[in-house]
């Protein structure tokens, strides 16, 4: 699906450019499905994860994640974060004891179809090109939904 469609009419935002750039090794509709998926396990593992050091260091990462968002000044997008932060706590919370077990086995098994889905794509994660595009692969999730959504942002 392509999402360049999808933002408000005349909108040359960062958050656009860096949507219509991701979405450019993102074209094949089984990566695409495997991204809807894996990419907010992938977010609710690395919060587990650091959650597993200690409370602090998740929430810090949680802040400053936020504070990327902001500079993105994509009202919609940073709602629908505030959102899936707060799901993804409380997902890491309801883990207990068993919050690093389970996060690395998330992790890793996300990352696994990730890198599955590439290879079917025929193109390299952005990351591997700047890492801001690890925040970006939420919203290119959130931008499928709100397109399919028929969500202007």
């Amino acid at each position: 699906m392509n999402t360049a469609s999808a933002p408000l009419a005349g909108a040359d935002r960062k958050v656009d450019r860096l949507l219509a750039h991701y979405g450019e090794s993102h074209r094949n509709p089984t990566n695409e499905a495997i991204h809807v998926v894996a990419i907010p396990a992938i977010m609710v593992s690395i919060v587990g994860l650091l959650f597993a050091l200690h409370p602090w260091v998740a929430y810090a990462f949680v802040a400053a994640s936020a504070v990327y968002y902001v500079g993105l000044r994509a009202p919609v997008f940073l709602v629908a974060m505030l959102a899936a932060t707060a799901a993804a706590l409380a997902l890491v919370h309801a883990m207990g004891d068993l919050v690093l077990p389970i996060s690395a086995a998330i992790f890793v098994v996300a990352w696994i179809f990730q890198f599955i889905g590439h290879k079917i794509e025929g193109r390299k994660p952005s990351f591997f090109e700047d890492i801001q595009y690890l925040w970006v692969g939420p919203l290119f999730v959130l931008s499928l939904l709100f397109s399919r959504l028929g969500i202007r942002w």
